[in-house]
């Protein structure tokens, strides 16, 4: 009888503490639409620096106490959860955290999956409904600053704020471009504190020896660098760019704010900026490449090739300017060919008059399962052939 008493009163405590859980998860879903629908500029001021942690908290008390009837007990447990869900980002905090988490992806609101060490795998967690997903959403919009009216379906930015430890890099879809009517979110983690060429040979990226010499390749001549997503090209980049001397001025233009620096006095770094249905200002990569040429500088970087930037590219490298840059292709020696197709958007040269300007290009290096795979040299151009003539270094 005592046995079966216990464990009725066991089961009442379990049952007490999941019923006070799921009402202290109503009240902070109740508060996160408190401030998005009604007091975005606190957020914002939040996220600009304007308001402090400590100030901001102690707004939200003021607001919980007027609004909410509740226990000062109840009150404390719902700040710290707002203080987690605001200065964090909710579940996915956990995985943001962990060094051994390089992507997150939001299927679905009960379908997270994360690549940990490469592997991706199931999260083993989700939200709890698809309201508090796309709260979740409409909340990291409003973090970030991003628009996600029908206008503005499909979003990429950056918040390189929020952890000391990554820069988070986002993209976002939403039910009206998407099959499903959920959104989507993705979130791919940079590490601030990149790792420079002598870790990377400790991480068996590469050999000392390959090390050097693609060191003594990158300050003398144009490289690119290639591979698949995830397969270590950034990586790469920023850590040769390091190795520039600091007598020489370098540009860096990106997409996101991925690339960085932890030594160089002497480097810039621009961004592109994507227009929005409220406001027509934008400046993709080819806009900011061509900037950046009348910029006086040494060494020209682009984070990664996607379109008529490689126009740009290819014709600072042809009058001579030291260049870098990474993009998507297979292997080395096809990294050319997608350059060319990408340069093709913007230009009036041929197809072979722009893969003749590739000669300048004295470095080509693939990338797969974050280890350096191939090495190239390109030694000029065959007119015979009409090609470019290779050289496999390793």
């Amino acid at each position: 009888m005592c046995a079966q008493n216990l464990k009725e009163g066991c089961f009442y405590l379990e049952k007490t503490k999941e019923s006070k859980n799921d009402r202290l998860e109503e009240l902070l879903q109740e508060l996160v639409n408190d401030y998005i629908s009604q007091k975005q500029i606190v957020l914002l001021q939040v996220k600009k620096g304007l308001l402090s942690k400590n100030d901001f908290l102690e707004e939200v008390r003021k607001h919980i106490a007027h609004y909410y009837q509740l226990t000062n007990a109840l009150q404390e447990r719902l700040v710290q959860r707002f203080e987690q869900y605001v200065f964090g980002y909710s579940i996915l905090s956990q995985w943001i955290d962990d060094p051994d988490v390089s992507d997150i992806r939001v299927v679905s609101y009960d379908n997270i999956r994360i690549k940990r060490n490469g592997k991706r795998m199931d999260a083993g967690e989700g939200f709890s409904s698809e309201k508090e997903y796309r709260q979740f959403v409409d909340y990291v919009a409003t973090k970030n600053q991003v628009n996600i009216s029908s206008l503005n379906a499909i979003q990429r930015f950056t918040d390189t704020d929020s952890h000391p430890n990554f820069i988070l890099r986002f993209t976002l879809s939403m039910p009206l471009v998407n099959t499903y009517q959920e959104p989507y979110l993705c979130i791919r983690k940079v590490p601030k504190d990149f790792p420079l060429m002598q870790e990377l040979i400790q991480k068996e990226m590469m050999s000392r020896e390959t090390a050097e010499l693609l060191i003594s390749r990158f300050r003398t001549g144009s490289t690119i660098i290639c591979g698949s997503n995830s397969s270590g090209k950034t990586t790469l980049l920023n850590a040769l760019k390091e190795t520039l001397p600091d007598d020489m001025a370098v540009l860096v233009i990106q997409q996101a704010d991925e690339l960085t620096t932890k030594y160089h006095p002497d480097m810039m770094f621009l961004h592109s900026l994507p227009g929005s249905g409220e406001s027509q200002v934008s400046y993709d990569l080819k806009d900011i490449s061509i900037a950046g040429l009348t910029f006086d500088i040494d060494f020209f970087i682009i984070g990664e090739v996607k379109g008529a930037e490689s126009l740009y590219l290819l014709n600072a490298s042809y009058t001579g300017q030291l260049c870098a840059a990474t993009i998507h292709a297979p292997s080395a020696d096809r990294a050319p060919d997608k350059v060319v197709d990408y340069a093709m958007y913007e230009s009036r040269y041929s197809r072979e008059e722009l893969m003749k300007m590739l000669e300048c290009f004295k470095t080509l290096v693939f990338m797969e399962h974050y280890k350096v795979k191939e090495i190239f040299s390109c030694d000029g151009w065959n007119p015979e052939t009409k090609s470019l003539i290779y050289n496999r270094l390793f």
